[in-house]
């Protein structure tokens, strides 16, 4: 099962960089929170893409210069928690689910639909007997 292998390497390399970036600090990234929300490795575990969501953002280039440079720090206390034969090259996407789910859960928010009693019937049909 070497599916599970890289499964269970996703998930540890996820759980120790989330722990190693609350300890980086760089200004660039210690400005806002930040979560490992998924981790991608390749079979051979030379490179993983890590995928980070950053709440409060004012400037996503800078984050991603900070991330970027921070890299080999990361990668070193990366290789020291985990024993793996090769720490792989950490390679930084931003991932902008949670913006956009809070987005829809906004626009759901907004929109003007009645609501249903037991019966079916909407609220505004109870209310309008009258002709």
């Amino acid at each position: 099962m070497p599916g599970n292998r890289i499964g269970r390497t996703n998930d540890d390399i996820q759980r120790v960089l989330s722990d190693i970036l609350r300890n980086v600090k760089d200004p660039r990234l210690s400005k806002s929170m930040l979560s490992v929300t998924a981790v991608n490795t390749t079979s051979d575990l030379r490179f993983a893409q890590v995928y980070v969501s950053a709440l409060s953002i004012e400037n996503e280039k800078e984050l991603m210069k900070g991330l970027k440079s921070a890299s080999g720090y990361l990668r070193r206390e990366l290789g020291e928690r985990l024993n793996l034969r090769y720490t792989p090259e950490l390679q930084f996407h931003i991932d902008k689910s949670i913006e956009h789910g809070a987005h829809i859960s906004k626009i759901l928010n907004s929109l003007d639909i009645p609501k249903e009693d037991k019966d079916g019937a909407a609220d505004e049909d109870k209310h309008d007997d009258s002709r």
